[in-house]
């Protein structure tokens, strides 16, 4: 063969003459006639093999190159016919390849023949994956779902064949075929068109798909080859970049291709040149493009989370795009440094190197949780999140990350605030420091540790250190001194006299045992500075051993000789010193031992004390934090309302201190109307409390009943109600463990198992819970509560018998709202035999609890008995003689004496003693009475009547036939539309008769009731009589009851009932007035309309559970449309200041309310400026401040920011003092002024620029200009300049100086300069008068000042003393009775209330 293929550029190369032995295609077949050179091409395959290709190129070139023009199954046999050539290729080329025998011109054959097959493979492979992504968007869904029917249906079979192309040229390539070219030279042409087709498929949008998988893999195993093998590493990094940029959904596949490029094939270094490529992109390019940085982004996190080990290397250059502007790029690399941390950088295995770059990277996280960009400070979070839950975070850090998730709690994002609410649960899930967390709770055991370690540190201080000085150190400190002594004794002169010296003391100086003995005197002489016997010892020594290696120097004495000794002795050598020493006094070298077991202990005792320290840190931040995401459970948001309850059940599983608080905290929502927080609710109290565990189906029902006793131990009445809907949904749910609980919870009730009270109360409150699902459950055993709870015993422990009572009444048909026939018991049944005697038993005793068993008792007496009102009459009758007998025996058990009063209306006996406190029980019987038979006849006798009706007409059409039915029916109907009375004739004469009966029988002179209300009237007008606490506050509940009755009633005592609210010194008695008034309210609305501004006075009371009760009761009213909303709800923004958090939390809920109604709160700002900056209030001003802030906060719309503009520019004129101007233009500067409203502000010039020297309406105006200049366009800021500029001329020279001469030069002839003003600038037609709305009325700017004036409240005005009668005549002058208002003072209905129709109140 004397030719070569070479791979062309561009396909239309080939056909061109080229070089020196250069293939050149010679026969460019025309599209119709290449069907037989295909069946030729076959053929010759067939009996040639893959060699054929060599031949028959040019016919596989002329399908590629007309390849428009060429039919679809002449495309699909050249693609089958090349796959064969390539997988022959594959099989034959093993062989060649190994054998050492092959010439040349069969290895340029064999060359030849794969570089074209291998290109006529790819290209048409390109071709057919062109015309697949072409035939996938015209084929695309339209907008009404369905798929457009396209003509390319042979390219459906695509999708297999590209799989078997990409498995041919992996077969081809793993194999060493570099070895067919001259030096193993791969030409980069060849690699080009193979890399290229890989390209081309990654393009395809449905790469990414799993359906896709084994197409993608083949990819990333070809490229993978190729970057191995024939060198593509820097054309891959190169192209995967580019790639990025363009197609997004390749990131994830790029991140699979590089770590399996990297781990499979070895090729480490295509993930630092990748990273490098991305690492070196600037701000200002990512910031140009933003499909890119997400792509990046998504690829960096992909590959940190399959690789982190190979990123780390890495990690320095992405570092640097933490300081740039894309957030996306910021949380790529926070991500990164989550995987390092959690998969490399983690354990105590880690080297120095490897802890600092730890550190480094927490820092870093830590310092992006304060990121600028609030989905960086999210993402960073769930990191942490993912670190403490895989316990890869050094102990050292965990208090200074939970400070700081603590604090982004208080995150203006709700993404971080859920994140950091993860983060705090994973925290608590995996805390290292204790399974209980409780600060108080550790507070004790650290205070004894530390103390303890106090004591050892002083312990170990107490002891003197012996300093420890070396030998020669000594020597060389003594060694001068020595010297000169030494010289002094060998000096003639001396000698003698030390002879004579030495005579004296060899007679105290006996000869040591041997030498070493000398050397240690000598020794001890030089430690105690005896310098001079030290040195006559020692040539003594030589004389007593002159033998002895230890003075044998001193042969010769001299100076030098004598100090050599000397030292010797003293320094002594290593072997010697222990012996020398050994009589001198221990050294602390000898105490080491003890030393270090003292060590030992000091550090374990300050590693206790650092443990506890940092676990009470740890409870303590906990703690924080659940009263924090407490407070969270009720925000409006969902998601993370969700994210509260579960950080709720995290807390409460791990058995946090305080965790019950939020379980029960979130408990009423689940009346939400949001379904996902009720099903979250729902969820989470069935996983604490309502999934047990145990081996046994008993002991999971005690563990249930235990879990759920617990939750209601000193549970208030509304967490009750909640617990009941879960607890009914437990027991609806058919649960194999429910007849298993109830057995559990009879056995508690009846006491066959010991328990405390409370959860013997729990236990029938359960039942109650239950009855609701399944009514048997408490009507079967009836007779057991009667006899258990209700029997003899029942005045011992009137708490279990009122729950037991609350447990009875689940089964009555008010509380499951059944239909059809009542469900009542006989009077004489043994449960209402119980109740009235444990009543009567009751009303004569002193036990605090016996009121709230009454109210519960009678209240299922109406809801039970047949003939309740015959049963309560008897009741009453048998209690008022109990008393009157006890009155008559003069028992006295009450505590107080001295109070006393009448008998009763029917005995006529003289005054006589009685205990305040039982009667106070009697009163409170006798409304409690009252209230129920009005509920009865309203509710139960009415619904009676309905349906006996009901029943009535249905038998009537029944014993009608169908046509005279009809008849009948359109007969009727005409008749009734006539007379306007459709349907409602009937239910209008039963709701008369139940009026007529509460107007004139309930309190007949032969009813028991009414012999009570004189009785009940006295007690309240008289509280200096009877002043006793209990008895006045009955009193003032049981009269409030009686006037629900009828209209009458509640017209003759409403005047006492509003002087009891305003001057009883009781705050619980003004508490139950309010809550009282308010139900009469919505009772008989236009007898109580005049009243309402006392009312509104209890806003202002002293005591702060008067004020509470007073706006939740106005609340209500307000926003139930039963009280119209007038000026006096500036009282209630008064409490938006006020000092009681949980006060200030219920005004804001009612402007909350309040705004979500049209215009309320606009329509109402004007009032309440006035009223609020009225000088009589003395209001501060920043508490004004406060106030209206909050309230124009509601303003939103511009039109009503426009009008209250010119409504607060027209007050400047009647305002009379400084302070109310600083106050109406502060409330401007409030306003979210917009270009109507300042607009609306110029036209108004003349009311405020008068006022414009004050600097307290300077500069809030001024402030209004600022923030109008923000983000302001040319021409409006220009506007907005030449406005400041005007106020502040006139704040600096004064009104008349600035516009006075040029209103002079252009009015001259004018007098007044308010009329030049107003001739200059104009009032807006806007605020004058309006013909359609508001023609009537004068205008604003029309009106006289006196209209201005804010009115003063009537509260503050002193009224006249007046005298209430009592009807007798010797107690008028008696001292502590109220002075009631009379009939001059009631205040007169003035806007009657329509009111609905009684059929609708029966309904309600």
């Amino acid at each position: 063969m004397s030719w070569d293929f070479f791979v062309p550029v561009c396909v239309g190369d080939l056909v061109k003459t080229g070089g020196i032995n250069q293939y050149v295609v010679q026969d460019v077949v025309p599209p119709k006639q290449l069907p037989p050179y295909i069946c030729k091409f076959k053929a010759a395959l067939r009996s040639q093999g893959p060699l054929c290709i060599l031949e028959h190129f040019d016919t596989g070139y002329s399908v590629l190159q007309q390849c428009n023009a060429v039919n679809l199954s002449v495309k699909e046999d050249t693609l089958e016919l090349l796959l064969q050539v390539v997988s022959g290729l594959a099989a034959s080329l093993p062989a060649l390849l190994v054998s050492t025998s092959v010439s040349a011109a069969e290895r340029k054959e064999k060359l030849n023949a794969v570089k074209m097959s291998v290109y006529l493979l790819c290209k048409l492979t390109e071709i057919f994956e062109g015309d697949s992504c072409r035939q996938s968007i015209v084929m695309a869904p339209g907008k009404g779902g369905k798929k457009v029917k396209g003509s390319g249906d042979g390219l459906l079979q695509w999708d297999s064949e590209r799989e078997k192309v990409l498995q041919a040229l992996v077969q081809l390539l793993q194999l060493d075929i570099r070895s067919l070219w001259s030096l193993s030279l791969v030409e980069e042409e060849f690699i080009s068109c193979v890399t290229c087709c890989c390209y081309k498929l990654l393009e395809n949008p449905t790469i990414s798909h799993v359906k896709s998988k084994l197409i993608r893999d083949c990819i990333i195993h070809l490229l993978g080859v190729l970057i191995k093998k024939y060198n593509h590493l820097l054309g891959a990094s190169v192209k995967v970049i580019q790639l990025l940029q363009h197609f997004e959904q390749l990131s994830s596949v790029f991140a699979q291709a590089v770590s399996v490029w990297s781990t499979e094939y070895g090729v480490r270094a295509i993930i630092g040149e990748v990273i490098r490529e991305i690492g070196q992109r600037s701000s200002e390019e990512l910031a140009r493009d933003a499909s890119g940085v997400k792509a990046f982004s998504s690829f960096i996190t992909e590959l940190g989370s399959l690789v982190p080990e190979l990123m780390l290397p890495n990690i320095s250059v992405l570092i640097t795009h933490l300081e740039g502007e894309s957030h996306t790029m910021r949380v790529a690399v926070c991500e990164v440094l989550g995987e390092i941390l959690v998969r490399v950088l983690c354990g105590d295995k880690l080297d120095d190197s490897g802890k600092a770059d730890r550190d480094r990277f927490f820092d870093t996280l830590q310092e992006h949780l304060h990121d600028t960009h609030s989905h960086v400070r999210a993402r960073v979070l769930q990191v942490y999140a993912r670190i403490v839950n895989s316990k890869a975070l050094p102990l050292c850090k965990y208090s200074e990350v939970m400070e700081l998730s603590v604090g982004r709690l208080m995150d203006k994002s709700i993404n971080a605030v859920k994140s950091a609410i993860q983060l705090l649960a994973a925290f608590i899930a995996h805390n290292p420091y204790s399974c209980k967390l409780s600060s108080a709770d550790l507070k004790k055991p650290l205070e004894k540790e530390a103390a303890k370690l106090k004591e050892m540190k002083e312990k170990r201080e107490g002891k003197a250190p012996v300093a420890v000085i070396k030998a020669s150190e000594l020597w060389a400190a003594m060694e001068p001194e020595l010297l000169v002594t030494v010289m002094a004794e060998l000096e003639p002169i001396c000698k003698e006299a030390a002879e004579e010296q030495d005579d004296r003391d060899a007679e105290k100086d006996d000869k040591a045992e041997d030498d070493r003995a000398t050397a240690v005197m000598v020794a001890q002489y030089l430690r105690v500075n005896k310098y001079r016997n030290a040195v006559r010892l020692c040539i003594k020594g030589y004389g007593w051993f002159p033998e002895s290696e230890l003075f044998a120097s001193l042969s010769d004495v001299t100076p030098e000789t004598l100090m050599d000794t000397l030292a010797l002795i003293f320094k002594g050598s290593d072997e010697d010193t222990s012996n020398l020493s050994q009589n001198v006094p221990p050294t602390p070298q000898k105490e080491t031992e003890e030393e270090e077991a003292e060590d030992g202990e000091l550090k374990k005792q300050e590693m206790l004390v650092q443990y506890l320290k940092d676990t009470e840190t740890f409870a303590l931040q906990v703690e924080r934090a659940i009263s924090v995401i407490n407070s969270m459970l009720y925000w409006k948001t969902t998601s993370v309302v969700q994210e509260a309850v579960q950080f709720c059940v995290t807390v409460c599983e791990f058995r946090v201190a305080n965790s019950v608080i939020g379980v029960r905290r979130m408990l009423p929502l689940v009346w939400s109307a949001d379904a996902a927080i009720k099903d979250a609710v729902v969820q989470a109290y069935k996983r604490l409390y309502l999934n047990p565990q145990g081996d046994t189906i008993r002991l999971k029902a005690h563990t249930l009943v235990d879990s759920l006793s617990e939750l209601m131990v000193d549970a208030s009445l509304g967490t009750i109600q909640c617990l009941e809907e879960i607890v009914q949904e437990f027991f609806g749910s058919g649960s194999n463990l429910q007849s298993t609980v109830v057995q559990v919870l009879w056995e508690r009730f009846t006491g066959k198992r010991e328990t405390s009270g409370l959860h013997r109360r729990a236990a029938v409150l359960l039942l109650g819970m239950a009855a609701r699902a399944e009514r048997e459950v408490v009507l079967s055993n009836l007779d057991t509560l009667c006899s258990v709870a209700l029997g003899e015993k029942v005045t011992e422990d009137f708490l279990l018998a009122r729950d037991a009572v609350i447990t009875i009444s689940s089964i009555t048909n008010h509380v499951r709202q059944s239909k059809g026939a009542p469900f009542r018991l006989p009077q004489d049944h043994q449960l209402f035999t119980c109740l009235t005697q444990a009543i009567a038993e009751g009303v004569v005793m002193e036990d605090p609890y016996w009121q709230s068993f009454m109210e519960q008792a009678v209240r299922l007496l109406y809801f039970m008995a047949e003939s309740p009102d015959q049963l309560c009459s008897r009741l009453l009758q048998r209690c008022a003689r109990l008393l009157l007998d006890q009155i008559a025996e003069g028992g006295e058990l009450g505590k107080d004496a001295s109070q006393t009063q009448e008998g009763s209306q029917e005995s006529n006996e003289p005054v006589e003693q009685v205990n305040c406190v039982c009667l106070a029980q009697l009163l409170a019987l006798c409304g409690c009475v009252a209230f129920w038979q009005v509920s009865h006849l309203e509710r139960s006798v009415s619904a009676e009547l309905r349906r006996r009706r009901g029943e009535t007409e249905e038998r009537a059409e029944k014993e009608k036939g169908p046509s005279s039915k009809a008849k009948h029916a359109a007969n009727e109907s005409t008749m009734e539309e006539e007379l306007g009375l459709m349907g409602a004739s009937a239910e209008d004469t039963e709701a008369e008769l139940i009026r007529k009966i509460c107007e004139t029988e309930l309190l007949a002179e032969e009813n028991l009731l009414c012999a009570f209300l004189p009785l009940l009237v006295r007690v309240c007008s008289s509280p200096g009589r009877y002043s006793h606490p209990q008895l006045t506050t009955a009193a003032c509940l049981a009269l409030s009851q009686y006037m629900m009755i009828s209209p009458s009633v509640c017209e003759e005592n409403v005047r006492l009932m509003f002087t009891v609210l305003e001057r009883s010194a009781l705050p619980v008695v003004r508490a139950n007035a309010v809550i009282a008034l308010g139900d009469l309210t919505v009772r008989f609305p236009n007898i109580l309309e005049p009243w309402t501004q006392n009312l509104y006075g209890r806003l202002s009371d002293e005591v702060p559970s008067v004020r509470q009760t007073a706006v939740t009761v106005l609340t209500q009213l307000v926003l139930k449309d039963v009280l119209k909303v007038k000026g006096q709800v500036s009282e209630v923004a008064v409490l938006l200041i006020d000092p009681e958090h949980h006060i200030t939390s219920l005004a804001l809920n009612f402007f909350n309310e309040l705004a979500s109604k049209d215009n309320a709160i606009y329509n109402l700002l004007p009032d309440i400026i006035s009223r609020l900056s009225d000088p009589e209030r003395g209001m501060t001003s920043e508490d004004f401040n406060t106030i209206m802030k909050q309230l124009f906060s509601y303003i939103t719309k511009e039109r009503q920011t426009e009008s209250l503009v010119e409504k607060l520019c027209q007050r400047f004129r009647t305002a009379k003092t400084e302070r109310q101007w600083c106050d109406l233009a502060m409330s401007l500067s409030l306003l979210s002024m917009c270009e109507r409203g300042f607009k609306r502000l110029q036209e108004c010039w003349e009311c405020y620029s008068d006022k414009l020297t004050e600097p307290g309406v300077y500069q809030p105006l001024l402030s209004i200009t600022a923030k109008l200049r923000r983000g302001a366009k040319a021409q409006f800021k220009a506007q907005v300049d030449e406005f400041e500029k005007r106020l502040t001329a006139v704040h600096t020279r004064g009104l008349e100086n600035v516009e006075s001469p040029e209103m002079d030069e252009e009015n001259p002839k004018e007098g007044g300069s308010s009329e030049k003003t107003v001739m200059r600038t104009p009032l807006p037609t806007r605020g004058r008068a309006r013909p359609k709305r508001g023609q009537a009325k004068p205008s604003v700017s029309g009106r006289g000042d006196e209209s201005f004036v804010t009115p003063q409240r009537s509260r503050k005005s002193k009224k006249p003393v007046i005298t209430f009668s009592s009807g007798e005549d010797e107690e008028e002058d008696e001292e502590g009775e109220y002075a009631v208002m009379e009939e001059s003072e009631t205040p007169k209905v003035t806007t009657p209330i329509a009111r609905t129709s009684r059929r609708a109140r029966l309904r309600n």
